[in-house]
């Protein structure tokens, strides 16, 4: 059973910073592509960015792109999703997921795992 384990959520004002860490179980995690998605209430869940296996490959939806970076450390199975200069409507619950596979992608429905969810407020 693959575990997703997510930290770093919580409460931040505009324009201030956090870093969210999601530890996969898998020792194979180096060949596999991340993501991270989110959801507000009342809104369906959302790309955000994903890496590829080694981490070579990213991409980012607009509405982060300049502010968000994920990263990868496959020594210690974690990815990281470093958030700069945060908005009230970055405020979500935001999830890892992982693939079985090596191809980045934008679909949740290409994600085989899920994490449980870390809540991000970002207050005006």
């Amino acid at each position: 059973q693959v575990q997703l384990v997510e930290s770093g959520g919580g409460l931040v004002q505009a324009g201030g910073s956090l870093r969210l860490s999601c530890a996969d179980s898998r020792r194979t995690f180096s060949r596999f592509a991340m993501g991270w998605f989110r959801q507000a209430p009342g809104k369906e869940r959302e790309f955000v960015a994903t890496i590829s296996g080694s981490g070579g490959t990213t991409a980012y939806a607009d509405s982060v792109k300049g502010r968000f970076t994920i990263s990868r450390d496959n020594a210690k199975n974690t990815v990281y999703l470093q958030m700069n200069s945060l908005k009230p409507e970055d405020t979500a619950v935001y999830y890892c997921a992982a693939k079985r596979t090596n191809g980045i992608s934008y679909q949740a429905s290409s994600y085989d795992y899920w994490g449980q969810g870390t809540q991000v407020t970002v207050s005006s």
